[in-house]
């Protein structure tokens, strides 16, 4: 269907769209009509313009055509005085989808994930004038309000990390107003200046053809013949000299001089913005998409600028020595005052709020995973709790041309300690640098097999079986909704879904405490995260929440604004942080699991454990050393302790002696009837050796904990605490 039609005197124009019904209905849904607004501009020539058959305005706001990741295929019918036209991006490949045969310009173009202002530009020649036809629009996402949610996203990534969110070579742009505050860099100065050079150029010419001057004077010694007034000071000396007709006398004369303070700016401003013209589009014709057109403009450019400064006009201007004080010649002379601004506009920072000024950004489903990023790490900041000290190690690389990108893996680490203590780890985009695979750069992390690439690694440390055991959690964020609703709420597309479960299976842990030998698994749940829309209410019940629950795999809704959808994200976040490890794995698929390697470390554990009977169905047999496993009291080990290294247990209870002591072959997980602890840790126990003679350990009240021992330590005690 014909969506957008243009007449204009020189061709005319279609816009079409196979599947924009339903585009249009999807955008609805998620983003709302009243937000699918848009205003269209055009440059002169146009006869009339409709959208859907009904008529629009130059600068009039009407219904959005173009989405994101749609194509749209493009016709414009030429008149037989047009002798060659062309599509005229700065993209080569968006110029290579459109050709032009016979009187007709045919071809079409896809934003993919770029929202925001645009401009389609078409270039023809009418004999052997070259013209220009410029239609602006915005590009608008069919998930997320540009309006509202796009500059919300960027307003939180700037907070983080300034001018991250700035990209080049992009089909859309943004309005950025000055600041105040930060530095200017140098992919705003080439995105300011490409606004501002014909501006430029056109001052500097009118600067050189009318000049402002001053009067210098300079001496000069003339024969009385050639003095045209005789100024009061050589009246004596003409009179003593009058008969001699070759004496010269020394007078001062004023002529025009162009070495004036604002032309010496003008020469140094003309010379650093060429010089840095230069420099950067070296580095723009580097990239590989640049187009024909683009790199023809910046030649032209370039020698327009190559030729203003070499000048005959520059030859008797000084060197600038800096503005001592106000000049009124550049803030105000028609030419001076334009070059002042231009000068003055490259030096200043740019904010991202509303202005007039473009810059591009990175596509939106590049802003929405490191916005994600940020927004998991706020989270597990907050759930943390204030006395939490986090550090950054988060920094912004080039990416080798002049837009940065967000470090990853070390380089996006952050950690959550709290009195020295690590609680927590937060990677983005983890990416392996050991030989040992390409994917993933965490420590004990790795991939056998092909690369896997999850957006944002959280490992939570629990101390309560194995010293600074970590639990590891994947995100994935995923710009993409499902075209199907549950129950009228948004679902993440069901290959992201298929990517966290291969994710799980894919990704294992390496002990290199047990000689680097044996892989155990190691995530405990993967979760995508996507702009998706729904009641809160319903969302709790829809099934990928439900199978949080289940497998631990699973989605959660998360756009801007939408406080109400956090939650669930800051409450799930929450349970993690507060779970006990034995309660997590327990719940979880089973992972590294609670075995013994055979080898027995050389710092084996004695422990003295006190038995609860409430758990231990015979306690007696325990005691007498005929018991075939143990379980864990209600307050468990000291904190201090791995379990892991606990090897032999000398069980005993309240008011009693320890007895013997049994070996331990292997630790596991249990269940029992208690509401508050739940979780119980069993240790299959062979081996019983009673000791010579029984031993006091002081436990005059039941209090169940285990008191780790070496070796050493506990025969020590036992000899010491004898009962002979």
């Amino acid at each position: 269907m014909d969506l957008l039609t243009i007449h204009h005197e020189d061709f005319t124009m279609w816009v079409e769209c196979s599947k924009y019904d339903a585009i249009w209905g999807k955008a609805v849904r998620n983003v709302g009509r009243e937000n699918l607004l848009t205003t269209y501009t055009w440059t002169e020539g146009v006869k009339s313009a409709t959208l859907n058959d009904e008529p629009i305005e130059n600068g009039g706001q009407a219904q959005a055509v173009f989405f994101d990741n749609a194509e749209y295929p493009i016709w414009v019918e030429f008149g037989t005085h047009v002798s060659k036209a062309q599509f005229g991006s700065m993209l080569q490949t968006d110029n290579d989808r459109f050709s032009f045969r016979g009187h007709t310009l045919a071809g079409f173009i896809n934003y993919g994930n770029e929202i925001g202002r645009s401009e389609l530009q078409l270039i023809y020649n009418i004999g052997k004038e070259q013209r220009r036809f410029k239609l602006g629009y915005e590009v608008l996402s069919t998930k997320l309000n540009y309006h509202e949610h796009w500059k919300k996203i960027i307003e939180d990534i700037e907070a983080e990390y300034r001018m991250l969110a700035l990209d080049y070579m992009k089909r859309t742009f943004h309005g950025f107003a000055p600041d105040t505050k930060g530095d200017t860099p140098e992919l705003i100065w080439w995105s300011i200046f490409a606004g501002e050079q014909e501006k430029f150029v056109k001052a500097c010419r009118s600067i050189i053809e009318r000049p402002r001057r001053r009067l210098r004077g300079y001496e000069i010694y003339l024969r009385a013949d050639k003095l045209k007034r005789v100024p009061t000071n050589i009246e004596n000396e003409l009179a003593e000299h009058r008969c001699e007709q070759a004496h010269l006398y020394r007078v001062e004369e004023h002529i025009q001089s162009n070495d004036t303070q604002e032309n010496r700016f003008l020469k140094y401003a003309l010379t650093q913005i060429t010089a840095k013209y230069e420099s950067l589009k070296k580095r723009i014709e580097a990239i590989r998409n640049t187009s024909e057109t683009l790199k023809q403009e910046m030649n032209d450019m370039e020698k327009t600028l190559s030729h203003l400064q070499r000048n005959p006009f520059f030859r008797t201007v000084g060197r600038f020595k800096g503005l001592t004080q106000e000049n009124l010649v550049l803030q105000r002379a028609t030419g001076y005052s334009q070059v002042y601004r231009t000068w003055q506009l490259l030096r200043r920072a740019y904010s991202l709020n509303d202005g007039m000024y473009r810059l591009q950004s990175k596509d939106i489903a590049t802003l929405y995973e490191i916005w994600c990023f940020i927004e998991v790490s706020h989270i597990v900041r907050e759930q943390m709790g204030i006395d939490v000290d986090v550090d950054h190690r988060n920094r912004m690389e080039m990416n080798g041309v002049f837009t940065w990108e967000l470090g990853k893996g070390e380089h996006s680490r952050i950690l959550f300690r709290k009195d020295g203590v690590e609680l927590a780890e937060l990677v983005y985009n983890p990416k392996h640098t050991d030989k040992e695979n390409d994917s993933i750069s965490m420590e004990h992390l790795v991939v056998p097999t092909v690369a896997q690439k999850p957006d944002i690694v959280l490992q939570l440390t629990k101390d309560d079986i194995e010293k600074g055991m970590k639990m590891t959690y994947l995100f994935d964020a995923k710009y993409r909704i499902n075209d199907r609703t549950d129950a009228g709420v948004d679902t993440p597309p069901d290959d992201a879904i298929n990517q966290m479960h291969r994710y799980r299976d894919a990704i294992y842990y390496k002990d290199n405490k047990e000689g680097g030998a044996a892989l155990k698994k190691e995530v405990i749940g993967g979760y995508i995260l996507f702009p998706g829309n729904g009641d809160p209410a319903e969302v709790a019940k829809a099934k990928f929440q439900q199978s949080l629950d289940e497998v631990n795999i699973g989605a959660f809704p998360l756009r801007p604004n939408d406080v109400e959808n956090r939650k669930l994200l800051e409450h799930f976040i929450e349970e993690l942080i507060g779970k006990a490890s034995t309660e997590i794995l327990s719940d979880s698929i089973p992972q590294k699991g609670l075995y013994y390697s055979p080898e027995e470390p050389k710092d084996a554990v004695y422990m003295i454990l006190t038995i609860d009977e409430r758990v231990n169905e015979d306690a007696q047999s325990i005691i007498n050393g005929t018991a075939s496993s143990v379980v864990m009291g209600r307050k468990g080990m000291e904190e201090s302790k791995d379990i892991q290294s606990v090897r032999y247990i000398a069980p005993i209870i309240p008011g009693g002696h320890i007895r013997g002591y049994y070996k331990v072959t292997k630790a596991n997980l249990k269940r029992v009837a208690d509401a508050d602890y739940p979780t119980r840790i069993k240790f299959d126990v062979a081996a019983w050796t009673k000791l010579e003679h029984p031993a006091r350990f002081g436990m005059a009240r039941a209090a169940y904990r285990g008191f780790c021992k070496t070796r050493d330590e506990f025969f020590k005690l036992c000899q010491e605490q004898a009962v002979r």
